[in-house]
């Protein structure tokens, strides 16, 4: 069967290899790239997410981390929480995972937070293992969304929370229209120029695009067992959190 991989339609398993090669590649310099493209945004949008999550303090809390391969969400998740918290990152590139490694070493949080190489539509964890699920800027590579978000609920608990953050669609009349321009020929350049990966970051542009708009994916993570489905649009729609519950 056949998804897209940008633009193109490709084989399904042939787009998780394209994707791979992607991250493999752009590893190193991802979050600097998140900074330009975002003018430092996606930090503030993290951030709000990890008020959503509101993770506990005085209790143990278990979080799985998925397609955060460089710790940026996790090490929020971990600084915010108490220490009896525990965060995993699961993440199907060992590149971006390697980062996430070096970097919990030298932030100090080794002790709270794990790495495992694993694939968000079969994740390598029992049922109803974790209290939160998170994933920020992956689930649009996922070959197969659906099944993606049917694994989160599988790991989750009873009374666990799932959060997506995720570029989105604009709501707002001429500010669509920058976006697009803005995407389309800046962020392939800025790949150029800092990363010297134009194609990658091309790749990202058309990612966004064809991914679900909210009311669409909103229905997707209802439809796998999700109650009380609810999204908040960020900066006009460019990015939303969107979330639900396993009742």
């Amino acid at each position: 069967m056949e998804t897209s991989f940008g633009y193109e339609a490709v084989a399904r398993g042939y787009k998780q290899e394209r994707v791979n090669d992607v991250f493999h590649k752009v590893a190193s310099r991802y979050d600097l790239m998140n900074d330009f493209m975002s003018a430092g945004l996606h930090r503030v949008w993290k951030d709000a997410m990890i008020s959503m999550l509101a993770p506990p303090k005085t209790r143990p809390y278990r979080v799985l981390d998925v397609a955060g391969g460089t710790g940026d969400v996790a090490f929020r998740i971990a600084r915010r929480a108490g220490a009896e918290a525990r965060i995993t990152v699961c993440d199907i590139n060992t590149s971006m995972l390697g980062v996430g490694e070096d970097r919990a070493i030298k932030e100090k949080l080794a002790d709270q937070v794990d790495f495992v190489e694993g694939n968000a539509e079969e994740l390598p964890f029992a049922d109803k293992s974790f209290d939160a699920y998170t994933i920020a800027f992956g689930i649009r590579n996922v070959p197969r969304l659906a099944q993606a978000v049917k694994e989160a609920h599988r790991v989750l608990k009873h009374g666990g929370r799932f959060l997506c953050l995720e570029f989105s669609k604009v709501d707002i009349p001429v500010m669509d229209k920058v976006y697009d321009t803005y995407s389309f020929n800046a962020i392939p350049l800025m790949g150029q120029l800092v990363a010297n990966d134009r194609d990658s970051y091309q790749y990202l542009v058309e990612s966004i695009r064809k991914f679900p708009n909210q009311a669409r994916f909103e229905q997707i993570i209802a439809d796998e067992g999700f109650s009380r489905v609810t999204h908040r649009n960020l900066t006009g729609g460019v990015a939303a959190i969107h979330s639900g519950w396993k009742l």
